[in-house]
This record gives C-alpha cells, structure tokens and sequence, in this order.
C-alpha cells in the first residue's frame, strides 16, 4: 500500500469516526445552499440502473427495486407520490402519499398545543443531489484535496445514490440549522417533536454523535417515517454495495470511506432496530 493510499485511510478514519461538534456556524448552513431553489422540473432520471423486477412472493413491494432506492426515478410522474399542499410547505416538494398523511395528521395534533410544523424540504431524487453535489464539489469546497473534499460535504451533504430524501419518507421540518432549534419557538418546536414524533412514525435520523453514531453530523430538522424508510434501508443493504454509488465526481471515494457503513448505516439506532 503507497503512502496516499494509507494518509487517504487514516484521515478518513480520523474524519468519520472523530467529533464534529465544534463545526463553525458556516459549516451548520452547508445544507441549505443550492438546495432550496432547485425546480423540480429538472427531476430527470440521470444515469439509468438495472431494475430488478420483484416476484409477487417477495417480502418487499414490488415496486422496490434497485433504481428506487438509488433514487432513479421522477416522483413527479409517480402516482404514489403527492404535492405537498402549501398550507405545510411554502415551495414545491413531494413526499410518498401515505407520509404525508401521517405528518398531516402530526401536524394537526402539534397545532393544538401551539406548535406549527412545516415542511423545507422534502424528496429529491438522484438528479436534484446530484446538483447539490456538483456545486459543493466543483465550487464551494474546490480549495480542498479530492480527499478531504468528499469528507468535507458529507458533514451535512449525501452522495448522489445514498440520500434517505430519494425515497419520499424523509423530510426537512421547519429549519436547517441546529442552532434554531436551541432556544425560543425552535426549542419548543424540538421538544415536541422528541415527546410526540415517534406516535406517528417519525423518528429523527441523525441524532446526536457522542454516543458512537458515524456519519453526518446531527440534524435536529431531518426526520424519517420509519415504517416504511426502514423496509428500503433493509432492501439497500441486500441490494446496492459501494461500487453501485456512482455517477458524479467523487464518487470513486465512495469504497474508501464505505458509504454504506458509516453513512447510509450511520442513523439513529432506533431506526436500524425498527420492527413494524
């Protein structure tokens, strides 16, 4: 093994497993730039993976497959997804039917307590992470080695191919930065959702690090309906390997940093142990 190949491993290392709690302000803001104001017209399906047709004996739905998962799809098109109305979402997003039903029903239950939750972001597909990504990778964080670029916009940022958000359960709520949900209407906000969140389904997926989580750095915001993200995260395991993430520059770092271990894996305990 030459001397890259074993700086690359040990800084990686250093990087996935180390704290990441005293990351600045501008860090905890990496997840809102370009991700906002992208048109969901563009959700065109990139790079085309080989479709596995389940049988109808298969514990999974059939319409599960290897391109599903990885985020190769237009939801726009897909009649199991719904806009979501703008009473709960000031821009366009979707999520899959039967999620929004159940944080319209968290939302309302919330509402009479005084807690108000709307949704800032919601699916994207392979496409729309793709762009994310390009721009982090070619423009935000060019000053940094290959190397440590990668490591650098998954403190808040997925590869294109590993995002929960490509599924339709998983949704942004009310802010992008943990800060906003430290002190005041935020804290409130956070505090109800940690009592009350896993009634209807939601589990927040990246919780705190100390405890030994790997991955992106906590997101008091992203919350997962874990009745069904845990069926695709069990199906991504059987299915999709490091080599499967492709697609966009970088993605050859995808086997060194073992996105599926430390990142896809990476998740509230909870979620990993759910039983339906």
């Amino acid at each position: 093994m030459d001397f890259y190949k074993i700086s690359l491993k040990i800084f990686i290392t250093f990087c996935v497993f180390g704290s990441l709690t005293n990351c600045s302000s501008q860090q905890k803001k990496d997840k809102k730039d370009k991700e906002q104001a992208l048109p969901v017209e563009e959700n065109k399906v990139i790079e085309k993976a080989d479709t596995i047709i389940l049988k109808t004996t298969s514990k999974y739905p059939a319409y599960v497959t290897k391109e599903y998962v990885l985020g190769k799809f237009d939801y726009t098109k897909n009649k199991d997804f719904i806009k979501i109305p703008k009473e709960f979402s000031s821009e366009v997003r979707y999520l899959r039917k039967e999620v929004f039903d159940m944080f319209h029903k968290m939302a309302t239950e919330a509402k009479k307590e005084g807690v108000v939750l709307k949704i800032v972001s919601a699916t994207r597909n392979f496409a729309h992470q793709k762009r994310i990504w390009d721009y982090k990778w070619t423009d935000k964080y060019k000053k940094y080695p290959e190397n440590e670029r990668a490591l650098k916009i998954l403190e808040y940022s997925s590869m294109p191919g590993t995002s929960r958000h490509h599924w339709g359960t998983d949704l942004d709520i009310n802010d992008l930065e943990d800060e906003y949900f430290l002190k005041g209407k935020g804290k409130k906000e956070y505090e109800w959702l940690v009592n009350n969140a896993n009634k209807f389904g939601f589990y927040q997926v990246y919780t705190s690090k100390k405890n030994g989580r790997t991955g992106y750095n906590e997101e008091k915001w992203h919350w997962s309906y874990t009745p069904l993200s845990s069926i695709y995260l069990k199906y991504y395991n059987q299915h999709i390997t490091n080599k499967d993430i492709t697609g966009f520059e970088g993605a050859k770092f995808a086997s060194d940093i073992d996105m599926l271990t430390n990142y896809v894996n990476g998740v509230n305990p909870k979620i990993l142990n759910f039983k339906r």
